[in-house]
C-alpha cells in the first residue's frame, strides 16, 4: 500500500489534538491532497440487511465456547490456565476451587455516564471508570456461566446489565465521551450477547437491554463517526474511531440490525476518517522489511499504537464471526501491523519508518520511543487466528507469539484498575487459544 500523504495549511504553529488523554479538539481550515492508493485485496461484501447474524456471534462463537469449556473441563492447558486467572480475578470472592465463586460486583448503574467531566460541557465528574468495571464484570460472569453452566453467574450478569439498561440514560462530557461510547459500548455488548440465550433473561428485558444499547450508545458512535464533534476529521487518531467501530459492529450483532453493522463495514472500507483501514495502515513494508506495517499512530506513542492493534483484534474477530475477513484484508495487513508493533514494543528490536503527514498533527519522522514496551492483553486473539486458524507461516507470526508468551495466561480488568487496562477486554488465552 502506497504511504498516505496530507498536504495541509495550519493556521497555529503550535497544534493541539483530541487524543485519548482527555485533549478537545480544535477546528482546522483546510485543503487535502492525497497520493493515488493501490486498489485494496479483499473479499468483504456489504451484506443485505435480510441476512441472518449468527448468535452468539461477537468476539465469541459457540465453537469457541465449546472449545474452551472442554478444555477446561479436562484441565487441558493453556485454557486451563486462562480459566484459573479469571477465576482469580478480583471479580469473583475466592480462587476457584472446582465450585461456584461468590462474585463481588453488583449493579452500579449511573444515569449519566460521564468521560469529560468538570467541563463546560458536563459539570459533574468522571464516572466512566465504574462502567467500564461494571462491563468487565458482567462479561467475566457471562464467561463463567457459559463455562461451568452455573446460574448465579447468569443471574450476577444479567442483573448488572439490566440495571444499566434502565438507569442509564445518556452519555455526558467533553470530546473524550466518544471513547466512552466506543469502548464501553463494544464491551456491554459482548456482555450482552453471552447472556442472550440465557433462559432467565426474560424476552422483554432482553429486548430494553439491545433498545438501551442502540439509542444510548449506537447513536453517539454514529455522531461521532459522521460529525467528529464538527472539527476537521484527521484531528481524531485511528484508535478514536476504531473504538466506535467496534461498538457498532457489536451493537448490531447484539441488536439483530444489519443495517448497523453494515455502517461500520462500510466504514472500515471505504470512509474518511483515519479508523478506515486505507488510513489506520499507512505503509506496508517490503524487501527486507517484509511482513511489517506501520500503523497511522506508529509515531505518536506506543501507549495508543497498541490500543490500535488491539482494537484491530476485536473488529477482526467480530466480523469473523459473521462471515467477513478483515483477518484477511490486504493480505493480512492487520497482522504485519502486529508484527511491527510487537517488534519494536515485545523483541526491543528496531523497525523501519516512513514519515507520515497528518494534516492536523503534523510531521511523524520517526517511530516513538513514548511508552515503548507497552502490553495489553491483545496478541492472542491475533496469533490464534493466524497462526492456527490461516495457519500462516512462522515466520510471519514470530513476534506477535513473543506478545503471547509473557502475557499467558492473558488477564482481564478488574476492580481497582484504571484508565488504558479497562480498554480492552482480555481473558484471550482462555478465549482464543487452539
Amino acid at each position: 500500500m502506497n504511504k498516505l500523504f496530507f498536504i495541509a495549511t495550519v493556521g497555529l504553529a503550535c497544534i493541539t489534538s483530541a487524543c485519548g488523554d482527555d485533549i478537545d479538539p480544535i477546528e482546522r481550515d483546510w485543503i487535502t491532497e492525497e497520493e493515488e492508493v493501490e486498489e485494496i485485496q479483499h473479499n468483504i461484501e456489504i451484506k443485505d440487511e435480510s441476512v441472518a447474524f449468527v448468535h452468539p456471534g461477537i468476539l465469541h462463537s459457540q465453537e469457541d465456547i465449546d472449545r474452551a469449556k472442554n478444555n477446561v473441563a479436562s484441565q487441558t492447558s493453556p485454557w486451563i490456565d486462562g480459566w484459573n486467572a479469571l477465576m482469580t480475578n478480583n471479580h469473583f470472592t475466592a480462587p476457584y476451587n472446582g465450585s461456584f465463586q461468590g462474585i463481588s460486583v453488583t449493579p452500579n448503574a449511573t444515569e449519566k455516564l460521564i468521560r469529560g467531566g468538570n467541563t463546560i460541557w458536563e459539570s459533574e465528574p468522571d464516572n466512566y471508570n465504574n462502567a467500564a468495571n461494571q462491563a468487565h464484570a458482567a462479561y467475566h460472569y457471562a464467561l463463567a456461566w457459559k463455562i461451568t453452566g452455573d446460574e448465579e453467574y447468569a443471574k450476577a450478569a444479567v442483573n448488572i446489565l439490566n440495571a444499566w439498561a434502565t438507569t442509564c440514560k445518556s452519555l455526558n462530557g467533553d470530546s473524550n465521551v466518544s471513547l466512552a461510547a466506543g469502548l464501553y459500548g463494544y464491551q456491554f455488548a459482548n456482555a450482552g450477547e453471552l447472556m442472550r440465550d440465557y433462559a432467565g433473561w426474560g424476552a422483554d428485558k432482553f429486548a430494553a437491554y439491545q433498545k438501551w444499547m442502540v439509542d444510548v450508545f449506537y447513536s453517539m458512535n454514529l455522531d461521532y463517526l459522521t460529525r467528529h464533534h464538527d472539527a476537521d476529521i484527521m484531528n481524531y487518531w485511528a484508535n478514536w474511531d476504531l473504538c466506535n467501530l467496534a461498538s457498532i459492529l457489536s451493537i448490531g450483532i447484539l441488536a439483530d440490525r444489519r443495517d448497523i453493522y453494515n455502517v461500520a463495514v462500510e466504514y472500515l472500507l471505504e470512509g474518511e476518517g483515519n479508523g478506515c483501514l486505507k488510513n489506520t495502515i499507512v505503509h506496508v513494508f517490503d524487501g527486507d522489511d517484509a511482513g511489517l506495517a506501520q500503523i497511522q499512530e506508529s509515531g505518536r506513542d506506543q501507549g495508543h499504537a497498541t490500543l490500535v492493534i488491539g482494537l484491530l483484534g476485536i473488529i477482526a474477530q467480530t466480523t469473523w464471526n459473521q462471515g467477513d475477513d478483515f483477518f484477511g484484508y490486504n493480505d493480512n495487513v492487520i497482522l504485519k501491523a502486529a508484527e511491527y508493533s510487537a517488534k519494536y514494543n515485545v523483541a526491543g528490536l528496531d523497525v523501519p519508518f516512513v514519515e507520515y503527514y497528518n494534516r492536523v498533527h503534523g510531521w511523524h519522522t520517526e517511530v516513538s520511543a513514548d511508552a515503548r514496551g507497552t502490553q495489553r492483553p491483545m496478541w492472542e486473539v491475533l496469533y490464534g487466528h493466524y497462526a492456527k486458524v490461516k495457519n500462516v507461516e512462522p515466520k510471519w507470526t514470530q513476534y506477535t507469539l513473543m506478545g503471547v508468551n509473557p502475557m499467558r495466561p492473558e488477564p482481564g480488568a478488574q476492580t481497582g484498575d484504571g484508565g488504558g487496562t479497562y480498554d480492552l477486554l482480555g481473558c484471550g488465552t482462555l478465549m482464543y487459544a487452539r
